[in-house]
């Protein structure tokens, strides 16, 4: 749907600006609740998000999960995982 969309745009158009570097994997997180059956929306965003943080290289991990903690609000709270 749209938030895949979204999801692909963000990563090639804005790797630019160092501020939207969550903007792809919260649109991806999006992409995956928005495409789950009812009811699993949320546990689908989740299980994507913690998907997401497994493939972060171990020497910058950190870094992004405190980047996603300080930012969630704006990014729809989805890096509650």
């Amino acid at each position: 749907k749209h938030h895949a969309a979204y999801a692909a745009g963000q990563a090639g158009a804005v790797a630019h600006v160092a501020a939207h570097d969550l903007g792809a994997a919260a649109y991806a997180i999006k992409a995956v609740r928005a495409a789950a059956p009812d009811g699993e929306a949320e546990a689908a965003g989740r299980l994507e998000c913690r998907w997401q943080r497994d493939q972060l290289p171990e020497s910058i991990r950190e870094l992004v999960i405190d980047d996603q903690r300080r930012r969630n609000d704006i990014c729809w709270s989805v890096f509650d995982c």
